[in-house]
């Protein structure tokens, strides 16, 4: 990275946050940085397979209400390791007994490891689809560029040689928003366009995101580290502009900057709405009946309390913010 900024000058922070998580031989997922127990940091999908579960009573709900189709697609994009789509997949959707699981995720190392009955790819792929795009976590950790008020303007943050923060030129932001003196903001065109591009690639059916949200103003009156953080190793790492390729850079995503109308709810209120409570209850049914044979099954079931309560925990996994597209073209 430092003979990059030598030979090329300063770095915007999109080709910073670019290089430090996706650089093909010292990015961050390149080199095994991943979500899971074993990774780096925890996602609904690693708490255990009740998040998939309850994701497949949504998709049949959207599948129902389109008709039925038989071609019906569901491609889950920035897919990790697989893990939810082994959920998803073992959930069985009615929806998917004659169609298909696209799995998306731009890292190698992590396609190899996605199940054998998800079609894996890179990226989009150039047919249009009836179903449903499906993303967990992935906006936040989409480049994004940053900014400074002055007071008078909004100008670029670059990264320097040293790796430290300078200011460039003015900026225009994609919201109106005065340049409050010290203030710093993420002006976050990817996430956008990832938007847009899920929008144009669904003929029928919607588009659903998972992740931690705010809006550009919030963010103003905020300490960059409320939103803009790092992880690793199931820590907070340090500095983002410290230690490159080392951890994982992760950002609130702004509302505000998203296209296209959508809703906003919580995790935990989208989760009670499509059935975790009542795969719960079922689960202890389970357990109470199995628990004294001690057999993977009673395991299986008592595991859904547990995770119901990570996944619907308000100060946790359910208070992030689910956004729901749905297209009628």
């Amino acid at each position: 990275m430092a003979a990059r900024i030598r030979a090329e000058g300063p770095l915007t922070f999109d080709q910073w946050v670019e290089a430090c998580l996706y650089d093909p031989q010292e990015g961050f997922y390149s080199s095994g940085g991943s979500a899971g127990r074993r990774g780096d940091f925890i996602t609904s999908p690693e708490v255990g397979p009740l998040f998939g579960t309850v994701l497949a009573n949504w998709i049949d709900k959207v599948w129902t209400n389109l008709g039925s189709p038989k071609d019906f697609v569901v491609l889950e994009t920035g897919a990790g390791p697989g893990t939810l789509a082994r959920s998803i997949l073992k959930a069985k959707p009615k929806s998917l007994i004659n169609g298909r699981y696209i799995t998306i995720e731009r890292s190698e190392i992590q396609r190899k490891l996605h199940p054998a009955e998800a079609e894996s790819l890179s990226s989009f792929p150039e047919e249009s689809i009836t179903g449903v795009v499906i993303a967990n976590e992935l906006l936040d950790n989409l480049p994004f560029r940053l900014c400074l008020g002055d007071g008078e303007k909004w100008r670029e943050i670059l990264i320097t040689e040293g790796f430290k923060e300078t200011t460039g030129n003015e900026v225009e932001l994609p919201v109106s928003l005065p340049p409050i003196e010290g203030a710093k903001i993420p002006i976050q065109t990817k996430a956008n366009d990832w938007v847009q591009d899920a929008l144009d690639i669904v003929d029928q059916g919607a588009v659903l995101v998972f992740d931690y949200c705010s809006t550009t103003s919030q963010m103003a009156n905020e300490p960059q580290s409320e939103w803009l953080r790092t992880y690793r190793g199931h820590e907070k790492g340090t500095n983002p502009i410290a230690d490159p390729g080392s951890q994982d850079i992760t950002v609130n995503v702004a509302l505000d900057q998203l296209p296209g109308e959508f809703s906003a709810i919580s995790q935990a209120e989208f989760l009670t709405s499509h059935g975790i409570e009542e795969l719960v209850k079922e689960g202890r049914i389970i357990w109470e009946k199995q628990a004294h044979l001690g057999g993977l099954e009673a395991i299986k079931a008592r595991s859904r309390i547990t995770e119901s309560e990570a996944l619907l925990d308000p100060n946790g996994l359910g208070g992030f913010t689910t956004l729901e597209w749905l297209i009628s073209h």
